[in-house]
């Protein structure tokens, strides 16, 4: 199993923006095959950092599930609402591991 860390830098003047994105990704991802955990958006503190995390059973569900997503009308126009508003300024993913005892 591997879970993708996607880390957001924001416009924060943009937050509701992004929290309409981020909310339209709740039903896209697992439509698409992804094992959503959830999305955190700013609270308290820092504003312009957001995270999601989806997970996979391997690498290559995550590849395949890369192509559903950009071939779904849905995902699609998510996809283009973000560029149209431009709310993340930056993206960084991660692949990580469950450490099991």
């Amino acid at each position: 199993m591997i879970t993708v860390f996607i880390e957001y830098k924001l416009d924060p003047f943009k937050i509701d923006e992004f929290t309409a994105y981020a909310r339209r990704w709740l039903d896209i991802i697992p439509k698409c095959g992804g094992d959503l955990v959830g999305y955190w958006l700013p609270h308290e503190g820092t504003n312009d950092v957001a995270y999601g995390l989806i997970s996979f059973a391997s690498l290559a569900d995550y590849e395949a599930y890369r192509q559903r997503l950009k071939a779904d009308s849905e995902g699609k126009a998510n996809f283009e609402f973000a560029m149209q508003h431009k709310m993340i300024l930056q993206e960084r993913r991660t692949f990580l591991r469950k450490l099991e005892a």
